[in-house]
């Protein structure tokens, strides 16, 4: 069996403040608002792949973002949310995954708290503080730089990762990544190869575990990637790319 783990956000689908081509088609809905979207090739060609592997969305997003997706593909058997914390069989949660998660992070709880309290008190914090399924912390901030600042020289950065986005805020234990996740995985189900496809730092370690990971070309300049990754050269649209360079290596 051939898996495909792919993250969403900007590599497969893009926010309406993204500039893709006119021929596209709306995947995400919020407050009536059509906020994601995802080129017309890039959605034939997902069905292709669909027929031939096993695609596996795999995001940092909740699981109610992630359901407000539609690809216009039959729900997908397996997916990652929450950043490998949770997966999802058939659009329902693995409880014995998420206990297995939990026990992974369990170390990382009195951090985790005390990241909490010191988000409570930031004066930077312009955004609700949410604790994601007991699985690590998400809020904004007006100066994020400070409030990571603050975070990385009070907590123990050998158990939590703090990371930026923006303004968005994440506060994550280090041994739940996106790459945890597809070592998990391929102990679970019998897979013969592994391709990973992802943007952003976020993504790396999930690249690393794969046999065969993908990146746009920025990511390459932003860090130093494993011999086994290979990096597009965006010369077209990322998602459209990525998914004809899988199917030319499925017919080779």
């Amino acid at each position: 069996m051939v898996v495909f783990h792919c993250d969403l956000d900007n590599t497969l689908i893009y926010s309406y403040k993204h500039p893709i081509e006119e021929k596209k088609k709306c995947v995400e809905v919020y407050q009536g608002r059509e906020i994601s979207f995802m080129t017309e090739k890039s959605n034939e060609l997902l069905k292709q792949i669909c027929k031939r592997i096993l695609f596996v969305p795999t995001t940092t997003r909740t699981i109610e973002q992630y359901k407000r997706i539609n690809l216009g593909i039959d729900e997908p058997e397996y997916a990652f949310v929450c950043n490998g914390g949770i997966l999802l069989k058939n659009g329902k949660s693995d409880n014995i995954w998420y206990k297995e998660s939990l026990n992974l992070i369990s170390d990382c709880k009195m951090e985790l708290k005390n990241a909490e309290s010191m988000l409570e008190r930031d004066k930077n914090r312009c955004f609700e503080l949410r604790n994601i399924e007991e699985l690590f912390l998400f809020t904004k901030s007006s100066f994020p730089c400070k409030t990571v600042e603050l975070l990385k020289q009070n907590l123990n950065t050998d158990l939590v990762d703090v990371c930026s986005n923006g303004t968005k805020i994440y506060v994550i234990p280090k041994k739940l990544t996106k790459g945890n996740a597809v070592r998990r995985f391929k102990e679970k189900i019998n897979s013969e190869l592994v391709i990973s496809a992802g943007d952003s730092e976020f993504d790396l370690s999930m690249l690393e575990e794969a046999d065969l990971g993908i990146a746009p070309h920025q990511l390459g300049r932003l860090s130093i990637l494993d011999e086994k990754i290979i990096t597009l050269s965006q010369l077209q649209i990322f998602s459209d790319e990525l998914l004809s360079y899988i199917i030319e290596r499925l017919e080779v």
